[in-house]
């Protein structure tokens, strides 16, 4: 299992505009996806399992943080958006890929751990 310390991010929804409209979202994304890069962040075409770790929210009580640290994430963005924002980010063509799981939990900061599935 490789740990990567980068904050998960959902691909957002974008347009031909976005090309030359700067809008926050999209260039949350673009840093996301320059530090995904900037990590060399790998995957195989199959049998991967990712564990996308969410940061809980400062507002929460430290009876709360310690509660809910490392349970279910089951709130947006969604999983396949978090998948779809990895995978573009380190494949050209990611249409190569066929098998894969994906987990969201919560936790003290933001990560990123792969791993093999488990058959």
């Amino acid at each position: 299992m490789k740990t990567y310390n980068i904050t998960p991010l959902g691909k957002p929804r974008m347009t031909q505009r976005d090309k030359w409209q700067k809008r926050p979202p999209v260039l949350r994304y673009r840093a996301f996806c320059d530090e995904v890069r900037l990590n060399k962040v790998t995957l195989p075409e199959s049998g991967y399992h990712v564990i996308f770790i969410l940061p809980m929210p400062q507002s929460w009580s430290k009876k709360r943080r310690s509660e809910m640290n490392g349970k279910p994430h089951q709130q947006k963005p969604d999983k396949d958006n978090l998948e779809k924002a990895l995978l573009d980010a380190v494949f050209d063509d990611d249409s190569r890929i066929w098998d894969g799981r994906v987990t969201k939990l919560w936790g003290e900061k933001g990560q990123i751990v792969i791993g093999e599935c488990a058959t």
